[in-house]
């Protein structure tokens, strides 16, 4: 990732968007969402900012704080995001009848590797959060965000599934932006943050992402990050909150 200037008016705008939610959240019909969102380096504030945001996100829209398992490379009161730590908390989230699971992990990446994990110097790879998943997670509706350089690798096979949605900062091959001291969030987790509390589905949440990743990067005249997204066969049903 590269060091770009913060938007403040752009911010300003994820502020209303995050305020309005909090107004309009309603109880979630059916089911939980049973969620573990993880920030997977503390070089910079960037990712415990969005894996904070999106933690206020959830309960906001209903989902039971018990529901929400955080884990962060920062020595906080968080549980530390080890490899070990944030694989088992995947394969043992508490899935019942009609519940849904969500995982959100935003680090550095690795190329041809995965997310990288600071706090105990291991990558997370798409073949042991693929594991993690199958375990944790089996057949029930799964929203899986990776955001990382590089991140790609996690909107294919062994990944991909039909009960899944994947979706990635940038593609296989190429950086993303905005893990740096002087910003809040990285550039997708912004983007990302600032499109969930109007968007109906996953499609148009990840079609509103992409969008605004790419005025980003265009304005900033870097290189396109090209965010990826898989849709399993039997996802059209998972709903974005409710």
């Amino acid at each position: 990732m590269r060091r770009v200037a913060a938007t403040l008016p752009y911010l300003a705008a994820l502020a209303i968007w995050l305020c309005a939610a909090a107004t309009t959240a309603q109880p979630q019909a059916g089911g939980h969402w049973q969620v573990v969102i993880a920030a997977g380096d503390n070089e910079e504030p960037v990712f415990d900012n969005g894996v904070a945001a999106m933690a206020r996100f959830l309960t906001r829209h209903g989902v039971p704080p018990a529901d929400i398992h955080r884990l962060s490379a920062a020595e906080t009161g968080a549980e530390p995001a080890t490899l070990a730590n944030l694989t088992h908390r995947i394969a043992t989230l508490p899935v019942g009848s009609g519940d849904r699971c969500l995982v959100f992990v935003t680090s550095h990446g690795v190329h041809g590797e995965g997310v990288y994990l600071a706090r105990d110097d291991k990558v997370l790879s798409p073949k042991a959060l693929a594991a993690a998943l199958s375990r944790g997670c089996a057949s029930v509706p799964t929203v899986v965000i990776v955001s990382a350089c590089y991140s790609g690798s996690f909107a294919a096979p062994p990944m991909t599934a039909p009960n899944r949605v994947v979706l990635t900062a940038s593609r296989a091959d190429r950086p993303s932006f905005g893990c740096q001291a002087d910003r809040t969030f990285t550039v997708f987790d912004e983007c990302l943050l600032a499109a969930l509390p109007r968007i109906a589905n996953w499609h148009g949440a990840f079609r509103d992402t992409a969008a605004c990743v790419k005025r980003r990067e265009r304005a900033w005249r870097v290189l396109p990050s090209y965010p990826q997204v898989s849709f399993g066969a039997a996802t059209r049903q998972i709903p974005l909150w409710f």
